[in-house]
């Protein structure tokens, strides 16, 4: 009796799971090895102030989840201490967050991704990470714009001026 209690409820578990990682924009699998708890609390506020959220779900029900989406490719991943991070809107925050605290914990490594629906390698989340945000982007747009048109205002200002002196 009490099996299939546990039975029922790990199922509902990889069902929830899945759900989620359909919806989500981006999946990541990370070892937590040597992560005290004041740095795993401030990982978890910093994750969930962009909309993302961080959980240490059993291996088992990971694979389960991963297995029901569609998606094999994770198995070796999810060998060892393996903490999931689902963000359903943008994925560029939640990559940038745990690609930014890894870089300065060298225990904390990013071991696997599913970004929009596809499995992708460290190394190419690690690249997108490094980019910079759409706000970066357009101020560096914004900043050469505006440098173009006070080239052009000062060029035609000194042509005023120059017009003037040979008019006098």
């Amino acid at each position: 009796m009490a099996n299939e209690k546990i039975i029922k409820r790990k199922e509902e578990e990889v069902k929830a799971l899945a759900d989620k990682m359909k919806n989500a924009s981006l999946v990541l699998l990370v070892d937590y090895r040597g992560i005290n708890v004041s740095e795993v609390t401030e990982l978890r506020k910093s994750i969930r102030e962009i909309g993302a959220e961080y959980s240490v779900i059993k291996n088992n029900i990971t694979k389960r989840a991963l297995k029901e989406c569609g998606i094999d490719a994770l198995d070796e991943a999810l060998e060892g201490p393996t903490a999931v991070i689902i963000a359903q809107e943008e994925y560029l925050p939640a990559l940038k967050v745990i690609y930014k605290f890894a870089k300065a914990n060298d225990y904390y490594k990013i071991k696997a991704g599913v970004l929009e629906g596809a499995v992708s390698t460290v190394e190419e989340l690690s690249t997108l990470a490094q980019l910079p945000s759409r706000e970066e982007l357009i101020a560096k747009l914004a900043g050469c714009l505006l440098a173009n048109v006070s080239k052009l205002a000062a060029t035609l200002d000194a042509v005023r001026v120059k017009k003037e002196s040979e008019a006098e």
